[in-house]
């Protein structure tokens, strides 16, 4: 079967490319090069490999198949920075990634620059298909999650480091605690979930369909740290009747007594922050806080967690995008999901088990990568996403 060519007008293409990917370079500017190569966890890769990983895969999926003559930067980075395309062949392992003294850092950012040169060689000579553009539009979206990513990672590093530096200064917004809070009533009905309009999504958001819903209330606001505060206080990290029998082992075993980052010292509590080590603002949203905290704590409230697709529903009558929310669903596929062969079709499709949702976005996500349908996943156990909690009742 023949690829439709259509005549895109490249310019923006490129322009777009160039901005995204500079973004990632401007999220790393603050580093020492120290900082570039530490894997404190298993879940966190060292700030390097994203930026090589980026530039992986437009080399491996555009310019490698589709531009006339190209020549690989190295032959062995394809082993160094797949992730988990087991379509693409043998890969480091995720827990090896620390390991990786070479390439060094310099290395790759002139892989960087090489990459660069050559996608504006393909974009300015190329006439692209519609499957080629959707590759491409992968690619920078791709790139878009792993600068979340990287600041998420950066933070667990110097989180971890026992001189708490200084990312740099980020803002916040107050809002109110959720004694306050007010609470919109959604009516019960049928509703429709899935992305719906132009541009880009990714597949899992696809499938829009039809939800029927019972009433009911969502707040307005995120939990504060004011609230978790009262949670801490109340005893919620020593009372199993609030957590699922999952939760409860793992606070029992990590002796879990506050979210990641919380620190109890000479008598108040502080958090490592972007802007370093810092008392508690009671007025900001809590963050920070995996699945179990966060449905322990609506339990605490006599409350629970939305559905994924209670907060979509819901998600034009209140402001979101400071944290993702996690949601009460677990990621499983939509209405006629199909999965794309070859290694795109690994994107999503292959993480769709033992994972919870969470909607909404975070001050970590990059602009114009932010969408009501989006859904993010992770483990119930994870904390080192920038992670919050909305009630329902």
């Amino acid at each position: 079967m023949e690829q439709t060519v259509i005549h895109y007008d490249t310019r923006p293409l490129l322009a777009q490319y160039k901005k995204i990917r500079n973004h990632s370079e401007l999220i790393c500017s603050p580093l020492e090069t120290e900082d570039y190569v530490v894997q404190p966890i298993a879940d966190v890769s060292p700030p390097k490999w994203h930026l090589g990983h980026t530039t992986w895969f437009f080399e491996t999926f555009i310019l490698i198949p589709h531009f006339s003559g190209y020549k690989e930067f190295n032959e062995q980075y394809n082993f160094v920075f797949n992730s988990y395309y087991e379509t693409v062949g043998a890969r480091v392992l995720r827990t090896d990634r620390g390991n990786l003294s070479r390439p060094s850092v310099a290395d790759i950012y002139a892989y960087r620059r090489y990459v660069d040169q050559q996608m504006e060689a393909f974009l300015n000579h190329s006439e692209l298909s519609d499957e080629l553009y959707a590759v491409l539009e992968l690619g920078l979206n791709h790139e878009q999650q792993h600068q979340e990513l990287l600041l998420t990672d950066i933070k667990y590093i110097l989180g971890h480091n026992p001189l708490f530096p200084v990312y740099k200064k980020m803002e916040y917004q107050d809002i109110k605690s959720v004694e306050d809070a007010e609470f919109i009533s959604m009516p019960e009905g049928i509703y429709e979930i899935g992305f719906n309009g132009e541009g880009f999504s990714f597949d899992n958001e696809s499938g829009r369909h039809k939800k029927y819903l019972e009433s009911y209330e969502i707040a307005v606001s995120l939990v504060t740290n004011a609230d978790y505060l009262q949670f801490i206080a109340e005893g919620g990290y020593e009372n199993f009747i609030y957590w699922h029998s999952e939760g409860w082992e793992w606070v029992k075993q990590e002796q879990v007594k506050a979210p990641l980052y919380w620190h109890f010292i000479d008598g108040k509590w502080v958090n490592y922050t972007l802007a370093g080590l810092q008392e508690i603002n009671p007025f900001e949203a809590v963050c920070h806080v995996n699945f179990y905290e966060a449905s322990a704590f609506a339990a605490w409230k006599g409350m629970r967690l939305p559905s994924e697709e209670e907060w979509e529903a819901a998600s034009s009558h209140f402001k979101w995008g400071e944290r993702w929310e996690w949601t009460g669903s677990a990621y499983l596929p939509y209405p006629r999901y199909s999965k794309k062969p070859g290694a795109i079709g690994e994107y999503n499709g292959k993480f769709m088990v033992n994972q919870m949702v969470l909607r909404g976005g975070s001050i970590a996500t990059p602009e114009g990568h932010i969408r009501a349908s989006y859904r993010n996943f992770f483990h119930a156990k994870h904390q080192w996403q920038f992670s919050g909690i909305r009630l329902v009742r």
